[in-house]
């Protein structure tokens, strides 16, 4: 299935975090969007004109049927006429035109965001939402939150979970006598032990892993990118220092596919035989299952070594509503209706037109397509794992992380000193978010 990813990428795909939070909805993004309004296109119901009438925003979902199923969900409502806008672009033009639109004098009343820009928050454009899901909240793992909450209010509700993990040919780590990877120095030693003249030990996307894996090895030493309360930047430290000059180490020990047709997401150089193993997602597990049969395995991206653990990414979209709606109440409600209480909805969107896990647990676990096998495991991972980047997380920010990532990952050096410099960069960003 076509899937837009967490990470920013040229293609419309279903995105498991646009930036699994809100890097593309910080202040300089924001500060791009000021209009009113925005160009979308789609479907609405026939309703009662007694009820009150919602605009309802998605994004272009890449996976076949999900048009015609948000259709089904807003006809299928009885509390109010539920209008489906289905807006079409690839990259960062969907949120544009949320942001826009937010921003202005006509916003949608129900929309879905990959995460929550704070300046969004200042503004007075997006509702809380605590008050849908207080009595359940138990039942949705922190890090399906995480991305949604500033200052202690909720402002959005997961519709989806996407985690990431590494793909393995089961029959090719039997032959090469190799166990699942523990640490990020035997996933280093699996790779190079599995290169062989037409296939690379693994493949980690086209820029060595600087898109895939520089949150998840951040994660992976037990770093984190700000503080608890979000007041500080933590990623400059020791810990990050090591974790990304090992995805250096792994670029340059020979077992990495340094290029392929397609990115990390796609799982194609994987199942032709590329690579062994793969950086990739739960929404490629259907395709590889028809690839490859019962010929594959997943593990979580491992931990540095004995002081880390192992790290997956919590991505997905959440709904959310406008401050501005005329009729707040009746969106909330709606929006209630889909992710909080109705299971049916929530498991045929998650596993009826693609493959992703369904975020309040208790559905997840009745869902039929994760109940067993790696699907499973992937379930497991998330709830064990699974991380999200803070809303306080700004572009501004993002850059300056990456830049320095992929300046260590390819080259090496002082990585640091190299962090350092980034740091001072997100610290003076973050102090005008909080100003």
């Amino acid at each position: 299935m076509a899937q837009d990813h967490i990470f920013p990428t040229p293609l419309s795909r279903r995105r498991f975090l646009q930036s699994t939070g809100a890097m593309a909805l910080g202040g300089s993004f924001l500060a791009a969007c000021a209009g009113t309004g925005s160009s979308t296109s789609g479907g609405s119901t026939s309703g009662n004109s007694n009820l009150p009438t919602l605009q309802q925003w998605y994004h272009q979902y890449g996976e076949t049927g999900t048009h015609e199923a948000v259709l089904k969900y807003a006809k299928d409502y009885t509390k109010a006429n539920v209008k489906v806008s289905w807006v079409p672009g690839t990259g960062d033009d969907y949120g544009n035109k949320v942001h826009a639109a937010l921003l202005g004098s006509n916003p949608p009343d129900v929309f879905e965001l990959s995460g929550i820009g704070v300046d969004l928050i200042k503004a007075g454009a997006v509702e809380p939402l605590d008050d849908l899901f207080a009595d359940v909240k138990s039942d949705f793992t922190p890090a399906s939150l995480a991305a949604f909450v500033v200052d202690g209010k909720t402002y959005g509700i997961k519709m989806l979970n996407d985690p990431t993990f590494v793909y393995y040919r089961k029959s090719l780590f039997q032959k090469a006598g190799l166990q699942i990877p523990t640490n990020v120095d035997e996933l280093i030693a699996a790779a190079k032990k599995l290169s062989t003249g037409k296939m690379k030990g693994i493949y980690v996307g086209t820029d060595g892993g600087v898109d895939s894996l520089s949150y998840i090895a951040l994660w992976s030493a037990g770093s984190d990118l700000l503080s608890s309360d979000n007041t500080k930047v933590t990623f400059n430290n020791d810990r990050t220092a090591q974790a990304f000059m090992k995805l250096h180490e792994l670029n340059t020990s020979g077992g990495v596919l340094p290029d392929a047709p397609t990115y990390w997401w796609d799982p194609s150089a994987f199942t032709q035989g590329l690579a062994a193993m793969q950086f990739c997602g739960l929404w490629a597990m259907p395709g590889i299952t028809k690839a490859l049969g019962d010929d594959f395995g997943i593990f979580p991206f491992p931990a540095l070594d004995a002081k880390g653990t192992p790290a997956t990414v919590n991505g997905g979209w959440a709904e959310m509503v406008s401050a501005k709606s005329k009729n707040k109440d009746a969106a909330k409600e709606y929006v209630k209706s889909l992710w909080v209480t109705n299971a049916e909805v929530q498991k045929d969107w998650n596993v009826g037109y693609g493959f992703h896990v369904p975020p309040r647990n208790s559905t997840a676990a009745s869902t039929d397509k994760l109940k067993s096998g790696e699907a499973a495991k992937a379930v497991d991972y998330l709830n064990k794992y699974g991380h999200a980047i803070p809303p306080y997380w700004d572009a501004s920010m993002n850059t300056a992380y990456k830049d320095a990532a992929s300046t260590i990952i390819k080259s090496g050096g002082n990585a640091l000193s190299i962090l350092n410099t980034a740091a001072e960069k997100c610290s003076a960003e973050l102090q005008k978010l909080h100003s």
